[in-house]
């Protein structure tokens, strides 16, 4: 039986795994992982199937091929249920194909379950039909929201959505045409509690107790930006945390850099955002000066933009540190630096090192996206995007939407069992390969192709885009 390897201890130069640390087997450490994020874990006597294939297994990426398989089916076969007699849109929309609950027996039916565009979360009206909108979306009986304004924007809308003990949250395109997801607080805790789990079991868990951490994105105690809002376990989880992005965002704000618009205002708007983004960077540079001869561990995780632009100053000084194993970089969102510029995910785990010390096993790249929960790690071994296929079931697609078989490239979607507030059951605009097994480790699951893109014919959108522009200094 595979073993799931330890966060805290990784392979040296890419062979075997050593699965303690001192005497402390790794069923004890998951012990006191999920004894710190207790309030993320519903009550035993609450649990359904998707609680099971989310809070059970100690490692996500690394349950038996069949035991996975009767998990994931019977989480996703209560989550469709869940939303086709809760939500009357959803239950409709499934009508259209002649679709119902009674017609998911197998593995194999759930590739029939009736997809939502990505697009849909983002054509919404505006004041007060937005909040009927966003109400129409959500599986359940909605909390009683108080509108103040006669006229609100979605700011007003969304602040009142989650007064009422919600957690919607948003990302955005280059149109200004924000995607706005409505989470229920168990929704938004199966978000959180799945992220740091498949962190854990990707072997950058060596910070917990004993760290400080550098959030290059925005506070997620003060913003509801997904960028931000993803990352807010990390405040029950790891030691000490600095936040880069201290200010509260607006949607007004970033639409105004996003869109290029807004005016002189706007314009005022983006040159205090260049300003930001260098005293950020001097900031994080003073911090990692702090740190070199720490003996604990240095944590650097958020926007890729951001990290980028820290590397490219640090090379423009000459400056470099040797972290080592006591350092690790986590980021999120892809690698556009520029609007037509990728940098490969190769290029940049060898700035890190060449700059910062931290060797490529320590470095990882995150795939997710606003409207799922699903969080896809990349592998220490090989960088390959893992599922967390307990719950989640990624899908590619061909242009007349026939799925495809593994190792064909096409357009990604997905059915995520954890989205329990609005049908998780998402057609994204993204291109993505996936394969049967990961070529480089012994994790059983499904991977992606680590070079995931955005559809041509897609908008260029994400929260690492966001973060990107709004402190661009272009």
């Amino acid at each position: 039986m595979y073993e799931p390897a330890l966060w805290f201890v990784l392979p040296k130069g890419g062979v075997g795994i050593d699965y303690t640390r001192g005497d402390l087997p790794y069923e004890d450490y998951i012990a006191h992982f999920d004894e710190r994020l207790r309030k993320y874990i519903p009550s035993p006597g609450e649990w359904t199937p998707v609680d099971d294939a989310l809070f059970s297994p100690p490692d996500l990426y690394t349950v038996a091929p069949d035991e996975a398989t009767k998990l994931q089916l019977a989480a996703l076969q209560y989550s469709f249920a869940h939303h086709y007699e809760h939500n009357d849109l959803y239950r409709s929309y499934c009508q259209q194909y002649g679709m119902a609950p009674a017609d998911i027996r197998t593995e194999h039916d759930l590739a029939r379950i009736p997809l939502i565009s990505d697009a849909f979360f983002k054509n919404h009206p505006e004041g007060r039909e937005f909040a009927t909108w966003l109400g129409s979306i959500f599986t359940g009986k909605l909390p009683t929201v108080v509108i103040e304004q006669q006229h609100p924007n979605c700011d007003q809308v969304v602040n009142a959505f989650n007064a009422a003990g919600m957690v919607v949250s948003y990302s955005s395109g280059t149109g200004g045409r924000h995607t706005f997801i409505p989470r229920d607080r168990r929704t938004f805790n199966n978000a959180e509690y799945a992220l740091a789990k498949c962190i854990l079991a990707m072997s950058c868990g060596r910070w917990i107790d004993r760290s400080e951490t550098y959030l290059l994105m925005p506070d997620p105690r003060i913003n509801t930006i997904y960028a931000g809002k993803s990352t807010e376990i990390m405040f029950d989880l790891l030691g000490d945390m600095k936040v880069g992005i201290k200010q509260s965002l607006s949607l007004n704000l970033i639409g105004m850099v996003m869109g290029n618009r807004g005016g002189f205002k706007g314009t005022l708007v983006r040159l205090a955002g260049r300003r930001r983004s260098r005293r950020m960077i001097d900031d994080v540079i003073k911090w990692l000066e702090e740190r070199q001869e720490s003996p604990d561990f240095t944590f650097l995780c958020g926007a890729p933009y951001l990290l980028h632009a820290v590397l490219t100053e640090l090379t423009r000084r000459n400056k470099r540190f040797e972290f080592g194993e006591r350092g690790g970089v986590v980021t999120g969102g892809g690698w556009k630096i520029r609007e037509n510029q990728r940098l490969p995910l190769t290029e940049f785990r060898q700035a890190v090192f060449d700059v910062l010390g931290i060797p490529g096993r320590y470095c990882l790249d995150i795939y997710g996206m606003v409207e799922s929960n699903g969080w896809m790690v990349q592998c220490p071994e090989g960088h390959y995007l893992h599922v967390p296929y307990t719950y989640f079931k990624p899908l590619v697609f061909d242009t007349e939407q026939k799925p495809l078989p593994y190792g064909e490239w096409g357009r990604f979607g997905f059915l995520d069992a954890a989205a329990l507030s609005y049908p998780g059951f998402i057609l994204t605009g993204d291109t993505a390969r996936i394969l049967e097994r990961c070529p480089t480790c012994d994790r059983p699951g499904p991977v992606l192709d680590p070079e995931v893109k955005r559809a041509a014919s897609q908008e260029d959108r994400g929260c690492a885009v966001e973060v990107r522009r709004l402190f661009s200094s272009d």
